[in-house]
């Protein structure tokens, strides 16, 4: 079980008691880490379920003020593109521990992960029809099946193998900005898909689903630069796992200051670059950002941890590990959510919601999830989904009451 050295003793115990169940020796930081990471997601997500505009790489009219904007173009400097990068990192990292939980029960790791990687496919496909058609779990499950065929790779292999996946991926965007394609060719055509998106978002169920199945093939284009920079980051993560460095991070303390003072500045800048060019609707702001972002956000996974081993560190760890215990459950949590609120299944609200204020409602939800998966945790060794997937793993089916 990680520790934290020097804690009061009634902290380290709320921190083993909301990071870990004795069935499978989990690290509060990781879980704290997951937990962190998905606000960042969900942020930048619920632009999806309040408009049909971003997906046609244009902003709502109504909402196209300077002011207005400000708070969306400040989550497209610190959380676009880089809290998914985080996230990424964990599901390498977490990927090590399964491998030696397996090898300490003495049972077999590749198909139960194949299993594994099977049911998160169908979770994801179910996600992505049914409520967010953003869904990364169908890609997550995908690029596992290279994380599995790479498993005994090195270390420094794994991270050169990354830091090429990573350049080649700039330089077919950079050619691309050579070339001069322009990702909104025809601007009025975009808006006024965009304004026929919404009001696909605002129907039915029936409605809701074709709209997600017509955006497919835009959302699978998109997958050409974000499934390589996952697996750029499951690689680094596995790396990470190997060396097991988020454990504890006593001996890692000048690496981890060296990422912060390279990662921020140059990371912040390259976010100003991405989101003064129109975030993802700019080929050569993608590029910058898919330059920097993994720098800033390896920063933030520095800055994390060694708040989180700090004298202060646990309460915030007791907060978010919960959350990231059962992340796979308040994932699809909030796309549920999302949809009640700005589908017509639900309130309607698509297209009538500021950016700013869909923001702000993530941030809401999310602290309402902090709440709800404490009070969950304290009852149960899984979330919800997080039991089902393991007893479709297993081919068992395991406690649920803690």
């Amino acid at each position: 079980m990680w520790s934290v050295p020097n804690f009061p003793q009634r902290a380290q115990q709320n921190v083993r008691v909301a990071s870990a169940s004795p069935a499978d020796n989990r690290i509060a930081g990781v879980d704290a880490l997951r937990g962190l990471a998905l606000l960042g997601i969900f942020v930048v997500n619920i632009a999806y379920f309040a408009s049909g505009y971003p997906f046609h790489l244009v902003p709502d009219p109504q909402y196209a003020s300077g002011l207005e904007m400000l708070l969306p173009r400040l989550v497209d400097v610190l959380v676009t593109m880089k809290a998914y990068l985080v996230f990424s990192f964990l599901f390498g990292y977490s990927f090590t521990l399964q491998m030696d939980s397996a090898a300490r029960r003495g049972v077999e790791f590749t198909p139960r992960f194949l299993r594994r990687l099977a049911g998160l496919f169908a979770i994801g496909l179910v996600h992505a029809v049914l409520l967010f058609q953003g869904d990364i779990l169908t890609t997550y499950a995908l690029l596992g099946l290279v994380l599995l065929g790479m498993r005994r790779t090195r270390e420094r292999t794994a991270l050169v193998t990354g830091a090429v996946i990573t350049g080649v991926v700039a330089f077919a965007i950079a050619l691309t900005a050579v070339g001069g394609v322009d990702l909104v060719p025809d601007p009025a055509a975009a808006q006024a898909a965009g304004a026929a998106s919404t009001e696909a978002l605002r129907g039915g169920l029936g409605s809701l689903v074709g709209e997600h199945l017509r955006s497919m093939p835009a959302m699978l284009s998109a997958l050409a630069v974000q499934g390589p920079l996952a697996l750029f980051a499951f690689l680094v993560g596995l790396a990470a796992g190997r060396r097991r460095a988020l454990a504890d991070t006593t001996a890692y303390q000048r690496q981890l200051r060296l990422i912060q003072r390279v990662g921020y500045p140059i990371g912040i800048a390259g976010g100003i670059v991405f989101a003064a060019g129109g975030g993802t609707h700019n080929v050569t702001g993608l590029l910058i950002s898919i330059l920097t972002a993994p720098l800033l956000a390896a920063a933030y996974v520095a800055t994390a941890l060694r708040f989180f081993h700090g004298p202060r560190g646990a309460r915030i760890v007791a907060a978010l590990a919960p959350a990231g215990r059962m992340a796979l459950s308040n994932y699809l949590g909030q796309s549920m959510v999302a949809v009640l609120i700005f589908s017509g299944v639900g309130l309607g609200l698509a297209g009538t919601v500021s950016p700013t204020a869909a923001i702000g409602i993530a941030i809401v939800v999310y602290c309402g999830q902090l709440v709800v998966s404490r009070a969950w945790m304290a009852r149960f060794r899984y979330g919800p989904v997080e039991w089902l997937l393991r007893a479709w793993t297993e081919w068992r089916r395991p406690p649920f009451v803690a």
